[in-house]
């Protein structure tokens, strides 16, 4: 077994339920998410009941999703939390689709009227939305709006997206309790000791769920292997970005071999050295 951080990785599955999934200690959770979904008072999420993940179709030919948590709140308003590790096409699609499922299970029950208790899909992102790529906010809140008046039409269908990756701050830096946690989120497995800062928060109470050497021998294997496999996953798509970054410089060069510019600044507008653009003739 090789070695590890002290504190485990929450960008893995395992890791992220670990610190986040446990029915019988929600209070990590509720910190999350009352900081993300801005609750504040009365309104703050109090009490948390986890919901089984696998969320099943109507018919058994149609697609069935598996949430990381699913959780209801005292107030009956439904959470979808998912931690998204790398991009992926359609992400937002997804993310409607599997809100899609609690909105229907609503009408399960007898003589419903049609009344729906909010549903909140909340997307923990390790990446940036392409959408949003020029704009600095990380915390993104979707309702469905009038495209002219820009007033609410209707506020039970909420999308929610934290792009973690989006700060940038030092530990001094940091301004808010939410970005705390996008801090954790960041350097968790690279930290040794609980920031002093967080000595009298909820969020220290992450570090002790997070620590290797006290995880049941079992427990470490599992963390090892989900390890393996998140490494695996976020090399091969960074793989599959410069590959895609290569072949579109390559067709820049090829293009501005025809129009017989220099070499030199071929080179510098696509990156490429002079014997890779030597090659293209």
């Amino acid at each position: 077994m090789y070695q590890v951080s002290k504190y485990i990785n929450p960008f893995t599955d395992f890791g992220f339920k670990k610190i986040f999934g446990d029915p019988n200690n929600t209070e990590l959770l509720k910190s999350l998410l009352n900081d993300i979904l801005k609750f504040e008072g009365n309104d703050k999420i109090k009490e948390i009941t986890f919901k089984n993940g696998e969320l099943l179709p109507e018919s058994p030919e149609e697609r069935k999703a598996i949430i990381d948590l699913m959780c209801e709140d005292e107030k009956g308003s439904q959470f979808i939390v998912e931690l998204q590790k790398v991009s992926q096409e359609h992400f937002q699609s997804r993310a409607l689709y599997y809100t899609s499922f609690p909105i229907q299970q609503q009408g399960i029950k007898g003589g419903w009227n049609f009344e729906l208790t909010p549903v909140y899909f909340v997307g923990l992102l390790n990446f940036e939305i392409e959408l949003f790529k020029d704009r600095s906010e990380y915390l993104h809140h979707g309702q469905i709006v009038d495209i002219y008046s820009k007033e609410i039409m209707y506020d039970k269908l909420n999308m929610v997206y934290l792009e973690i990756p989006k700060l940038k701050k030092t530990k001094e830096e940091l301004s808010s309790h939410l970005e705390w946690w996008m801090y954790v989120f960041q350097n968790l497995n690279l930290m040794t000791d609980i920031p002093k800062e967080l000595q009298n928060d909820v969020i220290k109470y992450a570090f002790s769920k997070a620590e290797f050497a006290t995880m049941p021998k079992n427990q470490q294997e599992i963390y090892h292997k989900n390890l393996k496999t998140y490494r695996d996953l976020v090399n091969s798509f960074d793989f599959a970005i410069k590959s895609g970054k290569d072949e579109r410089s390559i067709e820049i060069a090829k293009n501005l071999l025809k129009a017989n510019m220099d070499l030199d600044l071929i080179a510098k507008t696509t990156g490429l050295n002079m014997e890779e653009i030597e090659k293209l003739f």
